[in-house]
């Protein structure tokens, strides 16, 4: 594993392996064990798109392994603005140790772990979220002690999220339903990959059908970043979609529900169903930090 770019680019096996290690970092932080297995590697962040919690997790998960994080804006760069992905990667490569980009491209990503000669971690683009679904995946085994054999379902977009969603959810083992609306499926090439799961997986456009017997819920925004004049429209595809009472009703006693923020309340998931699984949700939010020091320390450790 030299990158994470996207989750369809990793085994079952080596995501086990970070959740182990993501468990071990998270034991440590809290037993104030020190783990600076990063001492004077440099870690460069490239936001072109804006964040809370990448941001602050991949700076503070630097400093917590001993290195640093240099953060540069959509501003300090002059990727898009006239020099190309490839030679931002070839130049960074000589001066930093890893990358981290969040963007809207898959293809930048990519282009900057092909002309590189560094670990390229994508932070977030619009095909793929690996890092968030990591620390879901996290979060879902500390409740539920298992993936393997659960339950889980996705109401929504077929966003990143659910893209991401698929891929992970299916490596490790887990039965995966997806509800959309028609026309705002997951990405085709994604779809190919799960229908080589057979009954693993399941796509619909019934929300019902897709969280009977749920041990876990998922759900995300109805509009990302760079969406907004959509958003009335799909405001209007998206109703009947929302993680409400009702829907849960369905699901298996217990059920998890998670979400990977920020979340609109009244939205796609009540602010009842939200506050009542608050604990879940912020658990899974606290694990980007554990679960992205483990990627920090298998890539550039």
């Amino acid at each position: 594993m030299k990158h994470l770019l996207k989750l369809l680019d990793v085994t079952g096996e080596e995501i086990i392996e970070l959740l182990n290690l993501a468990d071990q970092l998270k034991y440590e932080r809290k037993h104030g064990i020190e783990h600076a297995c990063l001492k004077g590697k440099t870690l460069g962040m490239i936001f072109q798109k804006a964040s809370t919690r990448t941001r602050v997790s991949f700076e503070v998960g630097m400093y917590q392994l001993g290195g640093s994080a240099l953060f540069l804006g959509a501003n300090d760069l002059q990727i898009g603005r006239g020099e190309p992905v490839e030679d931002t990667a070839r130049v960074l490569s000589r001066y930093v140790d890893g990358i981290m980009i969040r963007t809207f491209k898959q293809a930048e990503v990519e282009a900057l772990a092909e002309y590189g000669s560094i670990p390229v971690i994508n932070g977030l683009t619009d095909f793929a979220h690996p890092c968030q679904v990591l620390a879901d995946l996290m979060t879902i085994r500390e409740y539920k002690g298992v993936l393997e054999g659960l339950n889980f379902c996705y109401i929504g977009d077929g966003n990143n999220m659910a893209n991401s969603l698929i891929a992970g959810g299916l490596k490790t083992g887990m039965r995966v339903s997806i509800a959309c609306p028609k026309g705002y499926e997951p990405d085709e090439t994604v779809l190919s990959f799960a229908r080589a799961y057979g009954d693993q997986f399941k796509l619909t456009d019934v929300p019902a059908d897709a969280a009977a017997n749920a041990d876990v819920v998922y759900t995300d925004v109805w509009a990302s970043m760079g969406q907004e004049a959509e958003k009335a429209a799909r405001e209007k595809a998206f109703q009947g979609y929302q993680v409400n009472d009702a829907l849960l009703a369905s699901a298996a006693s217990g059920c998890m529900v998670q979400h990977c923020l920020p979340a609109h309340r009244g939205e796609e998931i009540t602010a009842e169903v939200f506050e009542s699984h608050a604990g879940e949700i912020f658990d899974e939010a606290e694990n980007r930090l554990h679960v992205q020091k483990a990627v920090l320390k298998r890539l550039m450790g």
